[in-house]
């Protein structure tokens, strides 16, 4: 079957899903070999040097690889692209020697000088392409000093200091490989226009439709199964869950926690659930208005009913959150922390010690976004606790991108809380991009609260450059000691990721770096 026709049947799918959906489930079959996924919301961009969003990644692990990989079930990393490599003794020098039998999707070839290609994109503003970005996850790779193709199937990074998290940032989906050819074809519209090396290839994106992804026949590794996926954004949650229930979709992502009795009634469909290193927290002006004050911030902490909206709004799907890096990272986990107790009454003598009477709080909500937590929900709970402590709260709602493109560049002169989730791949990830004050958002980070501390800058710093798994361990607890006293977010809910698929989907998954990897699902 030619590529055109592919997607067009693709395509054809997915429209007769979104009609199906309103038969009668006995009417509803979408076709074998093409499997429908139910997203969250519309993509940013498919450029992953582009894009920051688990909805996005999603996407584009099946469209491109990474040098390195996370190995099935786990966070440890695993060849990809690159065959293995060397690490020098003061860890400042990292070899990867590369397969030798990729092209990208485009037919171009796969080898050192394109992995040069791509990290310099990201990182050096002189960069013929460093204008396709923006490049918002570069933080990531901050500590390249240079890149060198050593040979046609080796490359060498070298770096300004030893830095930890290197080879787990690779695998993240920021570090996956973009064809070069493919980015000066389109240049600025590289984003709509992808190509990797991955086990599909770019079909067609109609946009608020369908992300149409076909098989890759030359893929390297092992080839998918299916002959093609099409990523549909459904926003609201309540109409993912009914497009499942009604055979509009195959496989659905974050299910409300109100709807998994109507999955669990029946063995038409299969659950899944995995725990990850997820947070979902509020994030407090420290700039301006009243979370300037830490009584306030604290208040705002104690005021919030945490294990209500764990229990009774996600119904037992998520756990209270206690700081600011979640439990999965056991090794770095500080496991002496108690979360904020729900307190009204310890809430309201802050307020009073603070001198704050009836504050004004404006609050940021998304109508739906990755790993955002029936949001709406949440954040009328949330609303209703502070309240009732004396807090004066007003909602605004925004659709995901837009709420991101409110809320990331600060909350400066919009608003004093903003939800926001992260799914996160190591200890570092988290508070390096949302925490330290060089993480500001004029700075090109996401401390979107602008919170800062020096105690914390200088923390997060020696943890990156230290070799010792136990001396990371070490400071990343005192960093978690430090911002709960601070209190520049809400410390709310870690969440168990989970989904469901029908009865005809089968070799699926879900990893604990949240992405979706599709190569070995199939469908009758």
């Amino acid at each position: 079957m030619s590529f055109t026709t592919l997607t067009r049947r693709a395509l054809l799918a997915a429209g007769t899903a979104g009609a199906l959906a309103f038969a009668a489930p006995a009417a509803a079959q979408t076709p074998p070999g093409v499997l429908i996924v139910g997203q969250i919301a519309e993509p940013q961009a498919l450029d992953p040097a582009a894009v920051t969003a688990v909805n996005d990644f999603r996407i584009l692990v099946n469209i491109y690889d990474g040098l390195v990989q996370y190995a099935d079930g786990t966070l440890e990393v695993a060849p990809a692209l690159a065959t293995d490599w060397e690490i020098s003794e003061d860890g400042t020098e990292y070899t990867f020697n590369l397969r030798d039998d990729v092209t990208f999707h485009d037919g171009s070839a796969f080898n050192a000088e394109a992995v040069v290609f791509n990290f310099e994109r990201m990182l050096n503003e002189d960069h013929p392409y460093y204008d396709t970005g923006p490049f918002p996850l570069s933080f990531n790779f901050s500590a390249i000093d240079t890149v060198e193709a050593v040979d046609e199937y080796t490359v060498k990074f070298t770096l300004s200091e030893p830095f930890a998290p290197f080879l787990s940032n690779l695998a993240y989906p920021t570090g996956l490989i973009v064809s070069p050819a493919a980015v000066m074809e389109h240049g600025q519209d590289f984003g709509r226009n992808p190509s990797g090396t991955g086990p599909f290839r770019f079909g067609e994106w109609r946009s608020n439709e369908a992300v149409v992804v076909e098989a890759n026949p030359d893929y390297w590794g092992d080839a998918p199964e299916l002959e093609a996926v099409v990523f549909r954004p459904i926003t609201d949650a309540n109409t993912r869950t009914a497009e499942m229930l009604a055979g509009g979709i195959d496989l659905m992502v974050e299910v409300p926690p109100v709807a998994l009795s109507e999955f669990e009634e029946t063995d038409a469909y299969q659950i899944y659930e995995q725990a990850g290193p997820h947070v979902w927290f509020l994030i407090l002006n420290l700039r301006e208005g009243p979370f300037t004050d830490q009584l306030v911030r604290q208040a705002a902490n104690y005021a919030v009913n945490k294990t209500a909206l764990v229990e009774d709004v996600l119904e037992g799907t998520a756990a209270v959150s206690a700081g600011p890096i979640p439990p999965a990272f056991n090794w770095a986990y500080n496991e002496e922390l108690e979360p904020y107790p729900y307190d009204p009454d310890r809430a309201r003598e802050l307020l009073a010690e603070a001198g704050v009477e009836n504050p004004e709080v404006t609050f940021f909500v998304t109508e739906g976004g990755s790993g955002m937590l029936d949001p709406v929900a949440m954040g009328t709970a949330i609303q209703a606790d502070l309240e009732a402590v004396g807090f004066d709260v007003t909602i605004e709602t925004y659709e995901w991108n837009t709420f991101l493109g409110e809320v990331n560049p600060g909350l400066e002169g919009k608003a004093d809380m903003a939800e926001m989730a992260w799914m996160t791949n190591d200890p570092d990830t988290l508070p390096f991009l949302t925490l330290r004050t060089a993480a500001w958002p004029e700075e090109g980070g996401f401390n979107s609260g602008y919170y800062s501390n020096e105690e914390v800058d200088a923390l997060l710093d020696q943890a990156r450059v230290a070799t010792s798994q136990d001396e990371r361990a070490e400071l990343y607890r005192e960093v978690q000691q430090i911002v709960q006293e601070d209190a520049p977010w809400v410390f709310v809910a870690n969440w168990k990721q989970n989904a469901v698929s029908n009865e005809r989907v089968e070799g699926f998954s879900l990893q604990p770096s949240f992405l979706l990897e599709l190569g070995d699902v199939s469908k009758d």
